[in-house]
């Protein structure tokens, strides 16, 4: 049951944005990938478009940042995280940036390549 005094706990269906920060990402064969660093959602519909993924790295030094399409998501309860159809190779190249880049979603060709890397298979 969803807890009164806490807004952020829903105890069913929907999530709070500040809940789905951290959570775990895995691979379909239950390898842990990276965990949600933020998400991006479109201003105008309100709607979660992109999960960006910490990968890689130790303790925060050298993380990439990979932003996921939000469709190709899937929350499973037994691990307590979200599932994606993604092994560990095709993901280390796909589009990611640092914490040193500069700020790619100023550019709207940015979240087409990232489309076009995941293709309409995970959208």
């Amino acid at each position: 049951m969803a807890d009164i005094n806490n807004p952020s706990d829903t105890g069913g269906h929907l999530i709070a944005a500040s809940k789905v920060n951290g959570t775990s990402v895995y691979n379909r064969a239950g390898e842990k990938l990276g965990s949600v660093y933020d998400v991006m959602i479109n201003k105008s519909s309100g709607k979660s478009e992109y999960a960006i993924m910490s990968f890689g790295g130790f303790l925060g030094i050298g993380d990439k940042y990979h932003p996921l399409p939000w469709q190709s998501l899937t929350y499973d309860e037994r691990q307590g995280g979200y599932v994606v159809d993604i092994d560990r190779s095709r993901l280390e190249g796909a589009p990611a940036y640092s914490t040193t880049d500069q700020d790619n979603w100023n550019d709207p060709a940015y979240g087409r390549r990232v489309d076009d890397y995941y293709g309409p298979s995970t959208l």
